[in-house]
C-alpha cells in the first residue's frame, strides 16, 4: 500500500532534475546526466513538463508530458515518459501517476492522452491496455539519419 505523505509535483529546477536523473535512466538507459540536463533544458522550452511522485520526500516514479495538438489526436496531452522506480513497482504509484495525467489533461482541454511504449515492454502494454483502457490503434517508426 502507499505511503501517507504522497505528493505529484512539476520538477522545474536544475537541482530537481538531477535527483530524478536516476530514476529517469531506469527508462533510458542510454542516456548520460550531462545529455539528459541537454535536452530536458531544450524541451522545457517546447512544452514538455517533467511530473515526479514522492513519497517521503523521495522521488518514486516520473513523467514526462506535453499538451500538444495535431490533425489526429486533436488537443491531447502525449506522455514521452513513464517510469516507476525498480525499487516501488507495484505498489500503484505508476497508476496515481497516470490518473493525475488523466485529470490534468481533461482540465487542459485535451481529447486524448496519448504515449508510445517499446516494443519488448509487455508488462506496460498490459497495464496501459487493461488496467487503463488505452487502444492500441497505430505503429510508430523512425529511420536513423
Amino acid at each position: 500500500m502507499m505511503k501517507n505523505s504522497t505528493e505529484i509535483l512539476e520538477l522545474t529546477t536544475t537541482d530537481q532534475w538531477k535527483k530524478a536523473f536516476p530514476i529517469m535512466k531506469q527508462l533510458r538507459s542510454d542516456l548520460v546526466e550531462e545529455t539528459y540536463l541537454e535536452l530536458l533544458d531544450e524541451m522545457k522550452n517546447d512544452g514538455y513538463r517533467l511530473l515526479a511522485l514522492f513519497v517521503e520526500d523521495n522521488i518514486v516514479a516520473l513523467a514526462g508530458l506535453s499538451l500538444r495538438v495535431n490533425f489526429y489526436n486533436k488537443r491531447h496531452v502525449f506522455i514521452y515518459d513513464l517510469v516507476t522506480n525498480a525499487s516501488h513497482r507495484s505498489l500503484g504509484y505508476g497508476e496515481r501517476l497516470l490518473n493525475y495525467i488523466h485529470n490534468w489533461a481533461i482540465e487542459n482541454g485535451a481529447e486524448y492522452v496519448a504515449l508510445e511504449s517499446g516494443i519488448p515492454r509487455i508488462d506496460a502494454h498490459r497495464f496501459y491496455e487493461e488496467k487503463f483502457e488505452y487502444d492500441k490503434w497505430c505503429f510508430s517508426f523512425r529511420k536513423k539519419i
